[in-house]
């Protein structure tokens, strides 16, 4: 018997959701993907047709978590009249919202893509995609409102966007203060300046000077003795040398 895509949907949050409190009891490494899959009610070789390895449920964790904290945002009334840093805003408190009854369990994922980055983010940071089209959304409607000017870096600059979300993450793991009041004023004033220096320009003008420069010294090291040669010889050689332990 097929099963539908409600249902496939289904299962795929009720394993998420299984692993989190499983290894939020147990550990990691504690947790197996049988214990998983029998936790669910599902078959053992069921949980690999969605999951691979406990490290791809890790990620889906997160991915899921983005994805649910955009569904929140868009259903928020008279969205379309919010400036831009109250919809930077909304995004990142609704993500937080999201992950704090999984806290415990997030703090344990950041521990471990810190010790094995290679393992977990062999693609891109779970969710970041989506987080980066929905910064580009908010770009492209600051820019048509004439909240600010128009922006000629907004792929680079929605995908930093997307980067500082996680460092808002891993500040609000860390962040010991009633009510996470640090995290909040952290971010209002982060977002706060980056919304002035957005309808400034400055932030358009800086990436095109720093776009300048660096396309200015590349012009002169590959000229005949511009030093291109020697640069690549020692970037290999340190590249090369072994690390001590």
């Amino acid at each position: 018997m097929r099963t539908t895509k409600a249902q496939q949907a289904q299962s795929h949050r009720l394993l998420i959701r299984t692993a989190v409190d499983l290894m939020t009891q147990h550990g990691f490494e504690g947790t197996t993907m049988k214990q998983i899959a029998r936790a669910a009610e599902l078959g053992d070789a069921t949980i690999y047709k969605y999951f691979p390895s406990k490290e791809k449920l890790v990620l889906a964790y997160f991915e899921q978590a983005v994805e649910d904290a955009l569904v929140r945002m868009r259903k928020t009334k008279g969205l379309d009249k919010f400036s831009l840093q109250e919809r930077m805003q909304l995004l990142v408190d609704h993500l937080l919202e999201t992950l704090l009854p999984d806290r415990e369990f997030v703090a344990l994922a950041h521990q471990l893509l810190n010790k094995t980055p290679l393992a977990l983010l062999s693609g891109a940071l779970p969710g970041k995609a989506l987080l980066q089209a929905a910064f580009a959304e908010m770009l492209e409607a600051a820019q048509a409102s004439g909240e600010m000017p128009p922006c000629g870096f907004q792929g680079s600059l929605s995908s930093l966007m997307a980067d500082y979300v996680y460092a808002v993450v891993g500040f609000w793991l860390r962040d010991t203060s009633d009510g996470f009041a640090d995290t909040t004023r952290m971010t209002d004033l982060s977002l706060g300046v980056l919304t002035l220096a957005l309808r400034s320009g400055l932030v358009d003008r800086l990436l095109e000077l720093g776009g300048f420069m660096l396309r200015s010294q590349l012009a002169r090291l590959l000229q005949p003795g511009g030093g291109w040669l020697d640069l690549m010889q020692r970037a290999r050689q340190t590249l090369q040398t072994p690390k001590m332990p």
